[in-house]
């Protein structure tokens, strides 16, 4: 619990950051809303004129772009990507930081076993992540109210909104994983980055070539902000994905960090 306490105790700047930035991207990015509903028309024939394959790499469709979940569902491509950051450097730092800062080894020697250890920084994390989607599903939904002349499904506001911790938790596993596989890690930021991105550009070229292959190969594309209006519910195929994925890169992460020699300082 001490552990517990002391990881949540350390996230709380870094979390405050996230949670002001998410919430400030969402809130900017619908405040256009109205400006775009307002004059659907000239949008919608602008967009037209767009290639197909740029608006579906950038995430727009044009049937729904002017309604607020249409519209919703555009910029959260980006909160997506934001908390795919900030899931990914939590995975990769929460062990390797300990080598990093040569505290490893005073860690291990304290009457708690490393099962412990691994457990208690892991909960503080999903803590921060869980913290971190109900204000911003809060902070969406106030926001939805606001900007929307016309009612809409708060329930399927929500559910669209729910794949935000979904893929964050994916992520976290990815960076818990590479972390124990690479301990030794300097820096977290660059290697976070470059996984999160690779997976958001393999989601974009998935998009434009329609290829379904490619979007099993990416997080970023397992939950369909249009898909999820329509019938008020996710695919059951990449739910059963991201079910697998997080599991097995959890117990990949504690059987190689149990069985792997620390170096002492």
């Amino acid at each position: 619990m001490n552990i517990y306490r002391h990881e949540l105790k350390a996230y709380r700047k870094s979390l405050i950051s996230w949670i002001i930035a998410l919430v400030g991207i969402n809130v900017l990015m619908m405040a256009m809303f109205p400006t775009f509903s307002k004059d659907a028309e000239s949008l919608i024939s602008l967009l037209s004129n767009m290639p197909d394959a740029l608006l579906a790499a950038m995430g727009i469709h044009i049937d729904t772009i002017t309604s607020v979940l249409g519209f919703y569902g555009y910029i959260f491509v980006y909160i997506l990507l934001g908390g795919a950051i900030q899931a990914m450097l939590l995975g990769t730092s929460i062990l390797s930081k300990e080598v990093r800062e040569k505290t490893a080894d005073f860690l291990l020697t304290k009457p708690v076993t490393r099962q412990t250890i691994v457990s208690s920084k892991v909960c503080a994390a999903l803590t921060a992540l869980l913290i971190t989607n109900v204000i911003y599903t809060g902070a969406a939904c106030v926001t939805a109210s606001l900007v929307s002349e016309q009612d809409f499904s708060m329930k399927l506001l929500i559910l669209a909104t729910l794949p935000l911790l979904f893929v964050q938790l994916i992520f976290f596993a990815t960076g818990l994983l590479a972390s124990v596989l690479w301990p030794k890690m300097r820096t977290v930021l660059p290697v976070s980055l470059g996984v999160v991105f690779a997976f958001f550009l393999i989601g974009a070229l998935g998009a434009t070539t329609g290829d379904d292959k490619l979007r099993t190969l990416t997080p970023f594309k397992y939950y369909d902000t249009t898909y999820i209006v329509e019938h008020a519910g996710y695919e059951m195929a990449y739910v059963v994905i991201s079910v697998v994925w997080f599991v097995l890169a959890m117990i990949a992460s504690y059987i190689i960090y149990m069985k792997r020699d620390v170096q002492a300082v």
